[in-house]
């Protein structure tokens, strides 16, 4: 389990097409500290498995539905991803419950900065509307927000200095993709309460 907050901004140093699939090399020496075989990182709020480690970089195999499903097939050489290992038993529950289940992409659709943060609307697939509320959580390419504003069709949060500074989210461009996992609480919320009333078939899954 992640909690979305970044622990690293990496980078992207090599792809390796795999015919069904892509083998990724990325560089992460904070959180390729300790790494080992089959543990897990969050690379923009994907959960992949670390296939080695060397020289504070890490591979990571990643199926054809991964890369269709979200945005790490649009990953080149240099791109920058955020990074985060998972939540030690111990440690602090700086964001929210994040799975690295990626549910969907958005797109940046605009950015309007001010003077100590900047404002940002993303564009929310029909599907995951239901499951964003004003003041509730999203994680945006790994990145644990509050929603500001929540639209049928989009939503807007605000990032403070060192969001814009510390991830990915500080470069992306009106277009980029996004990946979007949203708070699973809500889909466990719908899920019993579709059972209770005898709706389960309708749940999103």
């Amino acid at each position: 389990m992640f909690t979305g907050i970044v622990e690293e901004l990496g980078e992207v140093t090599a792809v390796e097409n795999l015919g069904d699939g892509s083998r990724f090399r990325l560089r992460g020496p904070v959180v390729t500290e300790g790494a080992k075989h089959g543990d897990s990182i969050a690379v923009n709020g994907v959960c992949l498995t670390v296939v080695e480690t060397a020289g504070g970089e890490f591979t990571a195999d990643v199926m054809a539905e991964t890369l269709k499903r979200s945005s790490l097939g649009a990953l080149a050489p240099g791109s920058p991803v955020n990074l985060e290992r998972p939540m030690v038993a111990d440690g602090r529950f700086g964001g929210h419950i994040v799975q690295g289940h990626v549910d969907g992409t958005g797109v940046i659709v605009e950015r309007t900065p001010s003077e100590h943060w900047e404002v940002v609307k993303v564009s929310l697939p029909a599907e995951l509307s239901r499951y964003v509320v004003e003041k509730g959580s999203i994680t945006v390419d790994g990145v644990s927000l509050t929603v500001v504003d929540a639209a049928r069709d989009h939503f807007t949060v605000s990032l403070i200095p060192t969001t814009l500074a510390l991830t990915t989210l500080g470069s992306k461009q009106p277009g980029d993709p996004v990946n979007l996992e949203v708070d699973i609480i809500a889909k466990y919320v719908e899920r019993m309460l579709g059972e209770g009333s005898g709706r389960a078939g309708e749940t999103a899954e």
